[in-house]
């Protein structure tokens, strides 16, 4: 395929209103982690589709919230910087005939960039098709977007329409990656934040959102096995527990839960060791931040 032009698209809103969903149905691929819990996304995350010589460039990016710590500060400055010099947003919302803060928030900021911006209302499995109507009204009378596209990320309802709306956008140009990339992120991040995932899949109320996970080894044996070191950091010695678990019963179910995952996408075996360490408020800290990949150059 001859990629003739391409959009870069910033896809943005509330946590959990399904961004990382939507990105792995339009990509076809789980190249983004996700949870039932908030705030599951920290970084921007760059998906890459190539279809009808048009390559569209996504930009997962964390969910917009009041922040509460300097993790959160970064999570919330990575979303402002995504929304101006991009082809387009989409502000993905739920079906919802109600516009919070953060939805607010957003549509002025996107309002001010002057970035062209297709709404799309998640989770209509959710509702009957007749409530939409009123969701529809009260967003466009608050922007006037340049469509508004009705889908359920989890069906993978409506994904065909979006992917279409989203080409209206591309501008001529050469492709910005390669045709056979789904990411720009590097393989050992992947690994982590799958190990992430498990985390927040497997542990209660505060304690995942107060993990960080380090790649400390990745190596491939002749053979084709990945040798994968991991250390999962946490706040409390309290934390540090309940993650192990009893006899290690927890830390052994993240972990053989992250290894599959970590095989599908790697495509070969992989031998995976995790440890877990305590980092007192890392979340505030600068130096720990940056050293968790949470600050300096994006």
């Amino acid at each position: 395929m001859t990629i003739e032009k391409c959009a870069l698209v910033t896809i943005c809103g509330r946590p959990n209103v399904g961004k990382s969903t939507l990105t792995n149905a339009l990509v076809g691929e789980k190249i983004a982690i996700v949870s039932s819990k908030p705030q599951t996304t920290r970084n921007r995350i760059t998906a890459i589709v190539n279809r009808n010589g048009c390559q569209l460039v996504l930009m997962d990016t964390p969910g917009f919230h009041k922040a509460r710590t300097k993790l959160g500060d970064y999570m919330v400055n990575v979303v402002k910087e995504s929304i101006p010099d991009v082809d387009l947003v989409l502000l993905l919302v739920e079906p919802i005939a109600n516009i919070g803060e953060q939805e607010r928030a957003l549509i002025e900021r996107i309002k001010a960039s002057g970035v062209p911006c297709v709404l799309g209302i998640n989770k209509i499995d959710t509702v009957e098709k007749s409530e939409l109507l009123a969701v529809i009204a009260k967003y466009t009378e608050a922007h006037s977007f340049d469509a508004v596209v009705p889908i359920s990320a989890l069906k993978k309802d409506g994904t065909e329409a979006l992917m279409q709306e989203m080409e209206r956008f591309a501008k001529p140009g050469p492709a910005l990656f390669p045709e056979d990339m789904d990411t720009d992120q590097p393989d050992r991040q992947v690994c982590a934040e799958l190990v992430r995932e498990k985390l927040l899949r497997c542990l209660d109320k505060e304690i995942p959102h107060g993990t960080a996970v380090e790649v400390t080894r990745f190596s491939e044996r002749d053979n084709g096995i990945i040798d994968l070191d991991v250390t999962i950091y946490c706040e409390k010695a309290s934390h540090k527990g309940i993650i192990i678990g009893k006899n290690g019963a927890m830390l052994k179910k993240i972990g053989e839960a992250a290894r599959r995952d970590i095989e599908r996408f790697m495509g070969t075996q992989v031998f995976l060791q995790t440890w877990v360490k305590v980092k007192e408020n890392w979340r505030d800290s600068d130096v720990l931040l940056k050293n968790f990949g949470y600050g300096g150059d994006r």
